[in-house]
Parts: structure tokens; sequence; C-alpha cells
């Protein structure tokens, strides 16, 4: 019988505890021998590890208690599972901690956290730094049930600790993934609205990409849709209006294209539509007066006048 410290009391006749080898053929210690002898010359006082090992703890304490030595504290925690309930292996995709990093983009705190939380709680609380986790963890806290190891559920709380994360740090990991063209100061400054969007680092550096590309823009082919030839005598005309513009601020442009599309019968849509494919080369991006706050006067007017192409009556006008 093993009292143990997650799986509670648990018992096993001896009858079903079959013979084991404790030594090979060659005299050399199988593992159920070499880990009992290490962990008592190392003076382990708790072994914790996954359930699966919870029948090796009966051979185990045979031969603990043969040799008369102090019995450790077990605890066996639930193992994670994949998203089908199966024990999470390589055929689920599993990843090393690296590739967690560089690969999907996810900050070393979110995965910490999201790895703490599986399997183990403190009252209703999701979120804990590691100081706070190191001072309130416990293993009571641990459940009996395997968890299921859930990427959406990871990349959410990666979103949350983005949006929490200071920006220089952000714009630093941003260039990184965006190379030597990428300008930290100008990352810091977009960083309060590129982060409100992402993810994991991968989309935060998407969506800053726009900011550092050079003329003539490449364009998606979703963006080019976007540009036919009203759309271009548009961007023409919304080019003649904001080159008139002195406060190059969110709400005074917000102000100016807002008037422009009541005063043409149009929804803001359809003004921000090809606005943001000129001005991003992309169909999605931050909300496009900021767009145009952050690339700056002179580079915007430069982005909308190269898509621009003004009608015969522009012309007039």
């Amino acid at each position: 019988m093993i009292e143990d410290l997650v799986q509670g009391r648990v018992a096993v006749h001896n009858a079903e505890l079959d013979d084991f080898v404790l030594l090979r053929s060659d005299g050399s210690p199988t593992y159920m021998l070499a880990v009992v002898v290490d962990d008592h010359d190392m003076g382990v006082t708790h072994i914790i590890r996954g359930d699966d090992h919870l029948n090796n703890a009966f051979r185990q304490f045979a031969i603990i208690r043969a040799m008369g030595w102090p019995e450790p504290e077990y605890a066996h925690v639930p193992l994670i599972h994949g998203p089908d309930g199966a024990k999470l292996s390589k055929r689920h995709g599993a990843l090393g901690v690296d590739a967690y990093r560089d690969e999907l983009g996810i900050l070393p705190e979110a995965l910490v956290n999201y790895l703490l939380r599986l399997g183990w709680g403190h009252g209703d609380r999701e979120e804990f730094t590691l100081e706070e986790a190191i001072k309130v963890f416990d293993l009571d806290g641990v459940g009996k049930s395997p968890s299921r190891f859930d990427l959406k559920k990871l990349l959410n709380l990666n979103g949350h600790y983005i949006r929490e994360a200071d920006n220089a740090r952000l714009a630093a990991l941003v260039a990184e993934r965006i190379g030597p063209k990428a300008d930290i100061d100008t990352l810091v400054a977009a960083m309060p609205v590129l982060k409100t969007r992402a993810r994991d680092m991968n989309e935060l550096a998407d969506g800053a990409a726009f900011l550092f590309k050079a003329r003539p823009l490449a364009l998606t082919e979703e963006a080019q849709a976007l540009l036919d030839s009203d759309a271009r005598s548009l961007l023409a005309q919304i080019s003649a209006l904001l080159a008139g513009e002195k406060d190059w601020t969110t709400p005074v442009l917000e102000a100016s294209l807002k008037a422009m599309a009541e005063e043409r019968g149009l929804g803001l849509g359809k003004l921000a539509q090809p606005l943001r494919a000129a001005l991003t080369g992309q169909t999605t991006s931050p909300g496009i007066f900021d767009v145009l706050v952050l690339l700056g006067k002179e580079e915007s007017l430069a982005r909308i006048g190269a898509q621009a192409v003004p009608s015969d009556q522009d012309a007039e006008l």
C-alpha cells in the first residue's frame, strides 16, 4: 500500500506483482534496482513523477523495505494528453521548448503559466508569475485526472501576456523576426497599437512588417483585387484631402475621412479598404487611422499616391 500525495491511498495485492529482474546476465543492474539505490544514496525524500510509473512504485517499495531503508514520499502526477485524449506524443506534433518560442512565437512566461495550470489549480486564479507560482505551488492542488494540451488556449494566454509585456521588449523580439530593416524606435511607438491584435510573436511581426516595406509596395492578391479603377480614383481624392492636413493625428484624420465618406454617401469602409491596401499591401492591419499616424504623412501620401489614378472628373476638378 502506498499513501500517494496525489493519488491518495493505493493498494496492490502481492500476488499481482510478478517477479522482476534486478541484474542482467552481465551483472549490470536494471532500472528497477538502479533507481532505488540512486535515490537512497542521493538522500531523495520525495519522488514526483508521472502516474505511468505508479506500478513501479510497488516493486521499488519491496526493494526499499528489504534493505531496511527509509521510505520516500511518492507523488504520481497525471500525464498530459493530446486533443484526442491519448498520451501527448510526437504524433500530436509535440515540440521541444525552443520550438514554442522560435516557431510558434510563445513568450516564456505564457508557456510556464500554461504548463503550470495543466493539472494544477489554486482557487479560481488563472495567471501566475514564476515568483508567485513558487510561493503558492503545492501538491494538494494537483488533480488526479490527465489534462489535455490545447494550443488554442495557450495562444489565447500568450496574447494576454503580449498585451501586458513591455513595449521595448516586444519591439526587440519583433525586430529579430523582421530583420535588419526593422527600426526599434518605430516598433516601440507602434507596439501599443500592434500588440492588441496579436496572439503570438509571429502575428505581431507580420502586423508590424508594413512599417518597413519599400516602395513600390508589393500587394497581396486580395489587396490588388480591392484596387479597381473606382478605388484608385477614390485614393486620388483621399490623397488630395489628406495632403492639406497639417495636424497628422488620429482624431483629425478620422474626422476628415468620416466627413468625406458622409459627403459622398459612402460607408467609412469604402474608404478604409482601398486605403489599407495602398498603405500596407494587405487587407488586414491595425485601424486605418493608426496606420496613417504610424507611417507618418510623407510616407502615407507616397504610398497612397503610388496606387491612386485620378479620373477624368478628378482631373477637371
